[in-house]
């Protein structure tokens, strides 16, 4: 159960990895108990899960935390050197997104960038609710957005925002152009 709660979690590369770790552990154990009681069904079983979470361990602790741990020292590289300061696309997600007044509105679910330009056309913000029970989902044009490394600053007032309609589920649209509008009021 805590491996299973590690892994779904989604709290970075580490996290998840570790959640391997201890899904290895619990495999094997089984695959002690399944030998030490002539069940071959359940070390068979078990023998497959241990070499499945193995891959999760290699997947997890090996590669992906290389990308994250690349993306955060060119992250952090970049705020001390001359040079533009970066952030990575894949840690978007979760970041704060602030009216102009500095309350959090919500939090960044997903930038969606144009493959001709590679310019960020539209990024979905989740409003309210708390592990995606109740949340709401709205799709804010990047000229309506400030970006900062630490978070995104809507360019309007919460009112524009929570005035803007809810994305239906799965059905995002292709171009900023099709983006729902919000009273500018």
């Amino acid at each position: 159960m805590i491996a299973a709660m590690m892994t779904a979690a989604n709290l970075g590369a580490r996290v998840t990895g570790w959640g391997f770790v201890v899904f290895t552990a619990g495999s094997i154990a089984w695959s002690i108990v399944g030998i030490s009681s002539g069940q071959t069904n359940l070390v068979a079983t078990n023998g497959f899960l241990t070499l499945v979470n193995l891959v999760g361990v290699w997947r997890w602790l090996g590669r992906q935390r290389a990308y994250e741990d690349g993306g955060k020292s060119a992250t952090q590289a970049s705020r001390r050197s001359a040079y533009p300061t970066l952030f990575t696309a894949t840690g978007v997600a979760g970041l704060p997104v602030t009216a102009p007044n500095g309350e959090t509105v919500g939090k960044v679910v997903e930038a969606l960038v144009t493959c001709e330009s590679g310019k960020v056309s539209y990024v979905v913000i989740s409003a309210s609710g708390v592990g995606g029970l109740n949340e709401v989902l709205r799709a804010v044009a990047r000229e309506d957005l400030g970006f900062s490394c630490d978070g995104f600053a809507l360019k309007r007032d919460r009112a524009w925002f929570e005035a803007l309609p809810p994305l239906a589920d799965g059905d995002w649209p292709a171009a900023p152009a099709e983006l729902p509008k919000g009273d500018a009021a």
